[in-house]
């Protein structure tokens, strides 16, 4: 990821607008990079093989402008494409489009408001049919479509006057401008208007049980609950892809999916990765390569504030000073992931280093409570006004580390008074509605709430990004701050870097002090991989280590 170091004093509003991402950088013309090989091996020149990539949570949004978890990235990444991409070093590269847009190509505009964007003219989607601007036009619009569930709105609703201008041209104007939007279209695949047009209900269609797009790979076959099987697309206009056949895995037992890689049944480990207590076990592998890889994404004990126990900000002050992080990252975690107090990546620029740091202290969560008014009642659960201090705590069933977090926690508050259940779901059931609708008491979820190297988190902490209460995005712990609010709207039309810098500062120490969610570390992935498999490079400005599975080819 690219570091922006460049003082105020020195960046004037056209060199922002340069940088539109504002955390990425532009590559104007770079060429198609998203299938070319790392280093100088050379790959087969027709597709062969197959990768099997092992994932612990089962991909079942296929839809990919619909709600979704990281696991399903995987699966959008390799069948769809967008108008760009980002790369691992934070460059935006031309995807669909022929360019990246800027003032310098005429692209957009002075004043960041209107936008031209070319595109390719040799791209097909699967079935044969030509992609063309119209297509664009149609997702753009599908995206704000009210009786659309969509992923996410930010951005894409200030985009007005969508034009045609030729099937290889389309532009638009936005209503105010909007900083990241070019991150955000990195992340926004287009789908095929041809096939979804005619449909009478935008969220139930053929479409999203077996997608047609544009990229690397095809559709083959589902086995729900086991694996999910893309094929080579052999008219595919990037580089690649390099095998026949790309296999997601689903294995919810963790001790299983590492016997698998061990195994050799597994060719490429997926999320979760590999498990911090494998970590040394899974160096001596023969024949394996394993690789510790920074994330975006970061662990933490997640608060549904529509419960009536979390809305005192007195309980979740307790709750977090009764969290013994160091005994989970050292004991639990075999110190692989990094201590963290917000949602922000160690490795952004927008990163706040100042945040206050949690100290483990049971008695000054007892304290905290006892000052609330929160106060034991006769069975030993604190309660006030009639609410006892009780809820449930879920994640992905078959975890054993977030299980023995569970465990740990529910010994800890339970020795203060606090009562925690713990009620584990299929991963298909818990990042559904459970989790989408805000049905849970709290969770302990892995989250990458920045989109490549833009540190807008509109989508998951505006108040009107709430599900439950009509709103659209991800705001699933029900948060509310006004001065969040109007921090995250000022932040997205700001283009200086340093002055975003200092709205997010502000946004972290607010988020930081409220606690909507206890942070508990940054993740730091075990990825392992058979040696043989050539092309896989890690990427952590995406949710998914398949981001460029067009790449990877069995070595000779």
């Amino acid at each position: 990821m690219t570091k922006i170091t460049t003082k105020a004093a020195s960046y004037s509003r056209r060199d922002a607008i340069r940088l539109l991402a504002a955390g990425g950088v532009l590559g104007l013309a770079a060429p198609h990079l998203l299938g070319k090989p790392a280093f100088a091996q050379t790959p087969p020149s027709a597709p062969t093989g197959r990768v099997i990539v092992g994932l612990s949570q089962e991909p079942t949004v296929f839809h990919p402008l619909m709600a979704k978890i990281e696991v399903d990235d995987g699966v959008h990444f390799s069948v769809f494409d967008a108008l760009f991409r980002i790369a691992p070093d934070g460059v935006i590269v031309p995807n669909l489009a022929t360019e990246v847009p800027s003032l310098e190509n005429g692209g957009i505009s002075e004043d960041g408001l209107n936008w031209r964007v070319r595109l390719r003219d040799d791209v097909k989607w699967h079935d044969g049919t030509p992609f063309t601007a119209e297509d664009v036009k149609f997702t753009l619009e599908l995206i704000v479509n009210p009786d659309f569930r969509a992923w996410r709105t930010t951005g894409h609703s200030l985009v007005r006057d969508l034009t045609v201008v030729s099937p290889t041209e389309i532009s638009w104007r936005m209503e105010n401008a909007f900083a990241p939007y070019m991150s955000f279209l990195t992340e926004t695949f287009i789908v095929p208007k041809h096939i979804l047009e005619g449909e009478a209900d935008p969220n139930a269609t053929a479409f999203a049980q077996a997608p047609i797009g544009t990229g690397a790979f095809k559709w083959g076959q589902r086995v729900p609950g086991d694996h999910l099987e893309l094929v080579a697309n052999p008219d595919y206009f990037g580089e690649g892809p390099y095998i026949k056949q790309l296999v997601f895995k689903y294995i919810p037992d963790l001790t299983v999916f590492y016997s698998q890689f061990e195994s050799g049944d597994v060719d490429l480990t997926g999320q979760v990765y590999i498990t911090p207590d494998r970590y040394e076990d899974a160096k001596n592998l023969p024949d394996r390569t394993i690789t510790l890889v920074p994330k975006s994404s970061f662990e933490s004990f997640y608060l549904n504030l529509g419960r009536p126990q979390f809305q005192d900000l007195a309980v979740r002050q307790a709750l977090y000073a009764a969290i013994d992080r160091k005994a989970i990252i050292e004991s639990l975690y075999y110190n692989v992931p990094t201590p963290t107090e917000t949602f922000m990546p160690r490795q952004s620029f927008y990163y706040n280093p100042n945040l206050p740091v949690q100290e483990y202290n049971l008695e000054r969560a007892t304290q905290i409570l006892d000052e609330a008014g929160w106060l034991p009642g006769s069975d030993g659960v604190r309660a006030k006004d009639g609410v006892r201090l009780s809820f449930t705590n879920s994640t992905t069933s078959g975890d054993p580390l977030r299980e023995q977090v569970q465990q740990f926690l529910q010994q800890t508050f339970g020795s203060i008074g606090i009562e925690m259940a713990i009620e584990n779901l299929p991963s298909a059931v818990m990042w559904g509605d459970f989790w989408q609708q805000s049905q849970f008491d709290s969770v302990i979820v892995g989250s990458t709430w920045v989109i490549g190297a833009d540190p807008d988190v509109t989508n998951r902490i505006h108040s009107g990004s709430t599900v439950a209460k009509g709103g659209r995005g991800s705001n699933n712990a029900q948060y509310a701050n006004a001065e969040v609010d109007a921090l995250l709207e000022k932040g997205a039309r700001t283009y200086d870097p340093e002055a975003r810098r200092e709205i997010y500062f502000r946004v972290q120490e607010l988020v930081r002090n409220d606690l909507p969610y206890l942070p508990l570390f940054q993740n730091v992935s075990i990825v392992g991989q058979k040696s043989e498999i050539a092309g896989f490079e890690s990427n952590a400005n995406t949710r998914t280590e398949s981001w460029n599975a067009a790449a990877w080819y069995w070595q000779a």
